[in-house]
């Protein structure tokens, strides 16, 4: 059941820092959440590097959206250059 909630935590997530982000991110469903998660995942791991969050504790929803964000500017700088 972690795992449908992760998937589902990850679509909105994607979604919205789509929806933050300018530009045209044509990217379909797949892309989305899976770009939520991994963002949820850099900003836990980031905190946990820099002490904001203890070890196995992750990230809050507004991280895991900036972490999203960061991973669109990413993505979006590699498939410029393709």
């Amino acid at each position: 059941m972690s795992i449908i909630w992760t998937i589902l935590i990850g679509f909105v997530v994607g979604l919205i820092a789509r929806a933050i982000k300018p530009g045209n991110d044509s990217a379909g469903f797949i892309v989305t959440t899976v770009i939520g998660i991994v963002g949820s995942l850099i900003a836990t791991y980031l905190g946990q590097a820099m002490g904001w969050y203890a070890a196995g504790q992750a990230a809050g929803f507004i991280a895991s959206v900036v972490g999203a964000i960061v991973l669109l500017f990413i993505w979006g700088l590699i498939k410029r250059k393709t």
